[in-house]
C-alpha cells in the first residue's frame, strides 16, 4: 500500500434524526446509524470512495471495538485492528429537523495503557511494503504521551515516508522540526498556536509561512470551512474557494480534505491540483447528512468546476 493511516482514538460513530430538541422530553428518533469513526480511519474510508487504496492502522478493544472491525469489513476496507484491553469508544450526533441543526457529543474514551500505545508504533514501523505516505489523524486519547505524533514522524523518516498529520495542541507543537511533510491545522487551531483568538487572512497566510520556514513541516494546508483553504510552503501560498452550498453535515468534512489531498499526491499530482482536490473531497462531504463521507461524483464535479475558475481567471489575467 502507497498510503498507511494510523488512528490512535478511533470511535463507533452513531447518529441519528429528531423533529426537535427539547429538554426533559422522552424524543422519539430515527434509527441509528452506525459507521466507523476517527480521523485516519475516516481518511481511508474517504480514500476508498475515492477510488484509492489504504491500509488503516487502528486500537480496537471490547464490544464496540469488536462492532468497529466489523463495520470495516462491510465497507471492504483493508484494516489491521491493534487489540485494546479498554473499550473503544463512541461519539454520537443528532440532527434536529426543525431547524436542519446538528449536535455532536464526543466521548473521550478510556485511558489507554503504555503497552498499547508502544505496539502501535511497531506496528506501523513493521508495516511492509513500506508506505509512501503516513497519515496520522485525530486527537490522542488519554494515556498517550503528547510526544506519540513525534515518535511517528520519526519511524516515518526512518521508512522513507511522508508524514501527513492532522491533530492539535500540545501534541502538534511536539512535531516541530520532526521531518513532518504535511500538517492540516484548522483556521481556529492556526489562530490558537499564534496565540490568538482570531486572525485575518493575511495574518494566517503570514503566521503559516513563518511556520513552514521555521522547520514546523514542507507544507501547510490551512482549512477555513466555507471560505475554502490556503496552502503554504516556504515559498508560495496558493488559496482556493468552494462553491456555495447549503451544508446538512460537518461531520467528516476535515477528514475527507485530508483523504483528497493524499490520495492526489499518491497520483503524482501538483501541489495546486492536490489543494483543490482535498477542498472538493471537504466540501462534498459538507453536503451529505449525518456522518456519511464523500462520493466520488461530487468530489470529482467540484473539483473540475474550481480548475474550470482557475483557468477563466488565469485567461482573463493574461488579456488584460
Amino acid at each position: 500500500m502507497k498510503i498507511v493511516t494510523l488512528t490512535i482514538n478511533p470511535a463507533v460513530d452513531k447518529s441519528t434524526f429528531v423533529d426537535r430538541l427539547e429538554p426533559d422530553h422522552k424524543l422519539r428518533c430515527d434509527a441509528p446509524i452506525f459507521e466507523p469513526g476517527g480521523g485516519g480511519i475516516n481518511v481511508s474510508r474517504a480514500i476508498q470512495r475515492l477510488g484509492g487504496e489504504s491500509l488503516a492502522y487502528y486500537l480496537a478493544g471490547g464490544s464496540t471495538g469488536n462492532v468497529l472491525s466489523q463495520l470495516l469489513d462491510t465497507e471492504n476496507l483493508t484494516h489491521i485492528p491493534i487489540p485494546s484491553v479498554k473499550w473503544t469508544r463512541e461519539n454520537f450526533a443528532v440532527t434536529e429537523r426543525s431547524t436542519d441543526k446538528q449536535f455532536r457529543f464526543g466521548m473521550p474514551g478510556s485511558v489507554i495503557p503504555d503497552e498499547e500505545w508502544r505496539y502501535s508504533l511497531i506496528k506501523l514501523e513493521k508495516t511492509s511494503p513500506k508506505p509512501e505516505y503516513i497519515v496520522a489523524s485525530g486527537s490522542l486519547p488519554r494515556g498517550v504521551p503528547n510526544d506519540y505524533y513525534a515518535r511517528v514522524a520519526a519511524i516515518a523518516t526512518k521508512l522513507g515516508a511522508k508524514l501527513i498529520l492532522d491533530t492539535s495542541g500540545e501534541a502538534l507543537q511536539q512535531v516541530v522540526g520532526q521531518g513532518v511533510y504535511m500538517l492540516k491545522p484548522n483556521s481556529n487551531e492556526l489562530s490558537a498556536m499564534a496565540g490568538k483568538e482570531s486572525m485575518e487572512w493575511h495574518e494566517k497566510e503570514a503566521f503559516a509561512q513563518e511556520l513552514v520556514r521555521g522547520g514546523m513541516c514542507e507544507v501547510m494546508v490551512v482549512s477555513m470551512g466555507s471560505g475554502g483553504a490556503i496552502l503554504v510552503t516556504k515559498d508560495d501560498v496558493m488559496r482556493t474557494a468552494p462553491p456555495v452550498i447549503k451544508p446538512k453535515s460537518t461531520v467528516g468534512a476535515g477528514d475527507s480534505m485530508v483523504a483528497g489531498m493524499v490520495f492526489a499526491l499518491a497520483q503524482g499530482w501538483p501541489l495546486r491540483d492536490v489543494l483543490k482536490y482535498g477542498v472538493a473531497a471537504g466540501t462534498a462531504t459538507v453536503m451529505l447528512p449525518g456522518s456519511d463521507l464523500c462520493k466520488k461524483e461530487d468530489v470529482d464535479r467540484i473539483y473540475a468546476w474550481l480548475k474550470e475558475k482557475e483557468n477563466a481567471l488565469l485567461n482573463r489575467m493574461q488579456t488584460s
